[in-house]
This record gives C-alpha cells, sequence and structure tokens, in this order.
C-alpha cells in the first residue's frame, strides 16, 4: 500500500469509528452528560487522569471545562482539574507509594463524593488509572471511562464507559478527544442554552 492510500487508509477507519460511536454510544454519553450536570450543580468538580498521549487529553480537556470550548458561548468557569499536571506531585507519589498509585494518592485529598472522575486508558489496564478509579468509587465520586479495545478491566470499575471499539492507540486517543467535546457541547447546551450571555451552574 503506497503512503497516499495509507493515509486514506487512516482516515477511513477514523470515519468509519466515528459513525460506529455515532449511532452506539448516544446512551452512554448522555448519562455522562448528566453525571457532570448533576455534580456541576451540587458545587462538585470534574478530575481527569491518563498516562502519555491520555495524559494530555486529560488537560486539554480539563482546560476546556475550565476555560471554554466554543468562542460563541460565554459561561463561568466550570472546576476541572487534570491529576497529571503537578510533576513535584506525581514525582513524590511515585517515589514514596509507587507509579501505580500517583493519580489515586492525589485524588484522595482532592476528590470530595459527588464529583466526577474521568479515567482515560486507551487499553483499560494502567495500573495507575484502575487504582484511580478504585479509589473514586471507595470515595463516592462517579466513575467516567474513557476506554479502547473492549475496556479492560478498567470497564468494570466504571459507572459510565465510553468504550471506542479499536486496538489502534491513535484512533482511540482521537475518538476520546470527540466524546470528550461531545460531552462537554452538550452539557453546555443543557446550562447555558449553547449560545452567549446565559448563566451556568
Amino acid at each position: 500500500m503506497d503512503e497516499a492510500a495509507r493515509f486514506a487508509a487512516m482516515m477511513e477507519d477514523g470515519a468509519v469509528l466515528r459513525r460506529r460511536m455515532a449511532a452506539e454510544a448516544a446512551p452512554a454519553v448522555l448519562a455522562v452528560v448528566a453525571a457532570c450536570e448533576r455534580s456541576l450543580r451540587a458545587g462538585g468538580k470534574l478530575l481527569f487522569c491518563g498516562n502519555g498521549g491520555s495524559a494530555a487529553d486529560a488537560q486539554h480537556l480539563a482546560t476546556e471545562w475550565l476555560v471554554r470550548l466554543r468562542a460563541r458561548v460565554e459561561r463561568p468557569s466550570w472546576p476541572a482539574i487534570a491529576l497529571t499536571l503537578d510533576p513535584a506531585a506525581l514525582t513524590a507519589g511515585g517515589n514514596d507509594y509507587g507509579f501505580e498509585q500517583v493519580f489515586a494518592r492525589p485524588l484522595a485529598g482532592l476528590g470530595r463524593a459527588g464529583d466526577v472522575l474521568f479515567g482515560i486508558t486507551t487499553s483499560g489496564r494502567s495500573p495507575n488509572v484502575l487504582r484511580a478509579l478504585e479509589t473514586a468509587r471507595a470515595m463516592g465520586i462517579v466513575t467516567v471511562g474513557l476506554l479502547g479495545g473492549d475496556g479492560g478491566p478498567a470497564r468494570a470499575l466504571c459507572d459510565h464507559a465510553l468504550v471506542v471499539p479499536s486496538a489502534e492507540t491513535a484512533r482511540v486517543q482521537e475518538l476520546h478527544i470527540a466524546l470528550g467535546h461531545a460531552v462537554l457541547e452538550l452539557l453546555e447546551d443543557r446550562l447555558v442554552g449553547g449560545t452567549a450571555g446565559r448563566a451556568g451552574p
């Protein structure tokens, strides 16, 4: 396969996954939107964690909750924390408690019952994300998984699982961002109306 054909195949693979998620994932996405709405209305916050590219996705999505996604939608900043942001906390946690605890340890201090944790892992098997999901459940935090493949062991730890049915990391990560954007847009439509100048929760 030449490079042009390979490129076309990549784009088509992504399009097929988007169409499949569009056909199958709406109930799960709307359940996540509802969980986030309940949390924000009750004074809760959203937390995000993941490794590597998924760490970047955690920061990407948290930033869009804190600042904004759509220029035409003026709303309050919504509380969101990426647990990947503080290298001092990450390295201290890894040094003192082991890498599997680098998200669970700060979550234990920052999280509260009624918050929502997004655990992002393309395999569903990242040990530190699994520990964070376990900790969240024990604390009464709603757990959302942005997962890939069959969801792995993370799926059982999630109150709501958005699973991209692919083993290709790049395609899964592309859909994770699309799903995160969809959740946020739908929540903005609920709480702000999708137009400028309306108050948030």
